[in-house]
């Protein structure tokens, strides 16, 4: 998959500004209501999000870190590797459910949470809608960042910047499920997500 360099982080940089509006909107619900789940075992609104920030936590140092090493310099085009591409496309939401197993370290289920979990997520997202501008001037397909689940596989920067907007579309879709399934809110209410089935 060949992208228009300039574009994609442009269209990713759009999607992370909907998956904010919509996380913003959140604020307004009860802590009850963030905090219901459709049934036992299933993660609630707050844990989506804090699964969300976990990822957050490892991504966003990783690819500072990859992006402040490199003296790359813009490329025109980014084509996406397999495996990256694998990565970015599987983890999006299906017609039907593609259940993936979270690993623990990364299953915030049954924690004690609250609405701090929105603040933290949002303030995650400006710093990646910073990382995603600064990545303008260096070339999407010669930095490599490591992945959560394996030290030794590298993905291009690009994919993993498209697996972080995938993933976050996965689970705001998840939220507004778990939403609708618990008569919070219609399942068309605002700040529908956008999906790139390319």
């Amino acid at each position: 998959m060949k992208y228009k360099s300039l574009a994609l982080l442009e269209q990713l940089s759009a999607q992370t500004r909907e998956h904010m509006a919509f996380v913003e909107s959140l604020k307004t619900l009860s802590l009850d209501n963030l905090n219901k789940r459709p049934h036992n075992g299933s993660w609630n609104t707050l844990e989506c999000i804090a699964h969300l920030n976990l990822y957050g936590n490892f991504y966003l140092p990783e690819i500072s870190r990859r992006m402040a090493a490199s003296q790359s310099k813009t490329a025109s085009y980014f084509s996406s590797g397999l495996l990256g591409n694998y990565f970015a496309k599987s983890i999006l939401p299906k017609d039907r459910p593609n259940k993936m197993k979270t690993f623990q370290e990364m299953d915030p289920i049954y924690k004690q949470l609250d609405k701090n979990v929105l603040a933290v997520f949002l303030e995650q997202q400006e710093n990646f809608l910073q990382l995603l501008e600064q990545a303008k001037s260096k070339d999407l397909g010669k930095i490599r960042t490591n992945i959560s689940i394996n030290k030794w596989i590298k993905i291009r920067l690009g994919d993993t910047f498209r697996f972080l907007v995938n993933h976050n579309i996965r689970h705001i879709v998840q939220i507004k499920n778990i939403l609708s399934s618990c008569s919070v809110i219609d399942q068309t209410s605002p700040v529908l997500p956008t999906v790139d089935h390319s």
